[in-house]
């Protein structure tokens, strides 16, 4: 029987311990949020048994899903306090900064940077599902600097919920997230931000929105207080990927405006290779 503690009980953190309880019906699981509905809603959903600001001396593994730029500093206060057997996991989209801050303290070993490849545009404990990690990817960082038999802690959670393992370099991680996760996400609200400020002119707008529309700007629902953090924390790698970015949608647009649509379908076909990459619509 294990003892698990989870500080921030959004979407992650609670979607984590559901699954796990499916698995593990034997665990022990408590937790913390600086929401105080959060904890009542998680306790009232059977996400955490008991809730703790401080978790038991005794508990296995403690895992930090909160905002990225609150994890620094609840990472470091963590393992100031913890006993020499609990295992620290973070769940954090940005990893680089936070290694750097933990890379000299003298419990690093307790450490295990981690990110789980996975969500959905809503937030809270009541967006948990309890299916939302099955064979997806968790990315962990600097493997080697985790304490062997802690990490044994961690394999052993992991692959009971059947999540496929990667391993990267921090500074790789942000570079890569900034690509295919964060610049979606900053897309997806900015696309939402045009039809809102065309909606002033045009107020049946929303009336011609199909599915396109609708995959596309589902993004935009993401939290803000969530969003935000990752853009700070990752913010040279998100720079990068707005400006490269913005510089083809500008040669896009050059395009139309020299009426080159031979050009435009030649670029837009050499893009569908996307959908093999990322096996689409299979």
């Amino acid at each position: 029987m294990k003892k698990i503690h989870i500080i921030g009980l959004g979407l992650l953190g609670g979607s984590f311990a559901l699954a796990l309880k499916k698995v593990k019906p034997e665990y022990i699981f408590t937790g913390y949020d600086s929401n105080p509905k959060n904890v009542e809603d998680a306790l009232a959903l059977g996400i955490i048994e008991e809730s703790a600001e401080q978790p038991h001396d005794d508990t296995d593994l403690i895992v930090l899903a909160t905002p990225a730029n609150t994890l620094e500093e609840i990472l470091l206060e963590t393992l100031d306090q913890v006993g020499p057997s609990t295992l620290v996991m973070d769940f954090g989209s940005t990893k680089e900064n936070l290694c750097k801050a933990v890379s000299q303290h003298p419990k690093r070993a307790q450490y295990l940077a981690g990110h789980p490849i996975a969500g959905t545009e809503y937030s809270g404990p009541k967006a948990a599902l309890a299916d939302l990690l099955d064979k997806k990817v968790f990315i962990i960082c600097e493997m080697e600097l985790t304490d062997v038999h802690l990490k044994a802690i961690a394999y052993e959670v992991l692959e009971s919920l059947n999540m496929k393992l990667r391993f990267m370099d921090p500074e790789e991680h942000d570079r890569h997230l900034a690509f295919v996760s964060h610049l979606s996400h900053v897309s997806s609200f900015m696309l939402g931000k045009t039809v809102l400020d065309k909606m002033e002119d045009e107020k049946n707008i929303f009336d011609m929105a199909g599915s396109g529309f609708a995959s596309t700007v589902r993004l935009a629902k993401s939290s803000a207080e969530m969003w935000a953090p990752i853009l700070e924390e990752n913010k040279s790698n998100v720079l990068e990927a707005l400006s490269l970015y913005i510089a083809n949608l500008s040669k896009f647009r050059d395009k139309i405006i020299a009426d080159d649509y031979d050009g435009l379908k030649g670029e837009m076909k050499k893009i569908n290779k996307i959908g093999d990459i990322l096996d689409l619509g299979r």
